[in-house]
C-alpha cells in the first residue's frame, strides 16, 4: 500500500480560486494521458498473441517493471523536491505509468478479453460516479484517513489469509472488501486535490503526487474487479 504524503492545509494559501482550479485541470489532464496509456497497452495485452508470447518467454520482464514501479513510485511519494522539480518529475511518472501498464497488461492476459473489456467498462464507470459524488457531496472525507488505514490493514490481513488458505469464496470476499475500501480511496484523493472546505488538501505544487494517488487507485480497483470478474466466469 502506498503511504500517502498528507499536507495540512491552510484555508488562505488557496482563496485564488484560479490557482486551485488549474490545479485540478492539470492532475486530471495528467490522469487522464496516465489511463489512456494503460489502456492501450492493456488492449495490446489482450489482443496481440506475438506480445503474449514475448511476456511468456521473457517473464524476468514482469520482474524488472515491478522494480521500476517501485523505483520511480518512492521519490514521488516520499521525497518532495523529486515530484517538484520539472522535468525530473514528469520522467518519473511516465516510467511508472509505462512500468504499471506493463504488469497491468501481463496480469490481463491471465483472462479472456471479455472478462478484461467488462471489467475495464465497469471501473470506468464506478470511477465517473465516485468522482462525481466526491464533487458534489458535503461529507469530508478527507477527515477519514484513519478509518481507511484500519480497512487497509484489514484487508492485507485477508490477503495474507487467502495466499495460504486456498478459497474461492475468501477470495470473493477480498476482492469484495477491496472494491469498497478503494472506492473510498478514490472519493478521499478526489477531495483532498479539490480542497475547499475539506479538512486536508495536497499543496497545489504536488500535481504528479496527486495525479499518482488518484491513478493508483483507479488500477488497484480496476485490478480487484477484475479478479472478481474473473472467478465469476470462472
Amino acid at each position: 500500500m502506498i503511504r500517502r504524503d498528507v499536507e495540512s492545509f491552510n484555508m488562505e494559501d488557496f482563496d485564488d480560486r484560479y490557482v486551485r482550479h488549474a490545479f485540478i485541470s492539470k492532475v486530471f489532464g495528467i490522469l487522464g494521458a496516465q489511463i489512456v496509456l494503460t489502456l492501450g497497452i492493456v488492449l495490446l495485452f489482450v489482443y496481440v498473441d506475438a506480445i503474449q508470447d514475448f511476456v511468456e518467454e521473457h517473464r524476468w520482464l514482469m520482474w524488472l517493471a515491478l522494480g521500476c514501479v517501485m523505483i520511480t513510485m518512492i521519490p514521488i511519494m516520499c521525497c518532495e523536491s523529486a515530484r517538484r522539480s520539472f522535468p525530473v518529475n514528469f520522467i518519473l511518472l511516465i516510467l511508472f505509468t509505462v512500468a504499471e501498464s506493463f504488469l497491468l497488461g501481463c496480469i490481463a492476459i491471465r483472462y479472456t478479453p471479455d472478462v478484461v473489456l467488462y471489467a475495464i467498462g465497469i471501473t470506468a464507470i464506478v470511477v465517473l460516479v465516485l468522482t462525481i459524488f466526491a464533487m458534489q457531496t458535503a461529507i469530508d472525507f478527507t477527515a477519514c484517513g484513519a478509518i481507511l488505514l484500519i480497512g487497509t490493514v484489514i484487508l492485507l490481513i485477508i490477503g495474507l489469509v487467502a495466499i495460504f488458505v486456498p478459497s474461492r469464496t475468501l477470495i470473493i470476499v477480498y476482492c469484495s472488501i477491496g472494491i469498497v475500501i478503494f472506492s473510498f480511496y478514490i472519493i478521499f484523493d478526489i477531495q483532498m486535490m479539490l480542497g475547499g472546505k475539506h479538512k486536508y488538501a495536497i499543496s497545489s505544487e504536488d500535481y504528479i503526487f496527486a495525479a499518482l494517488s488518484i491513478y493508483t487507485d483507479v488500477v488497484t480497483l480496476f485490478m480487484y474487479i477484475l479478479t472478481l470478474m474473473g472467478i465469476v466466469d470462472n
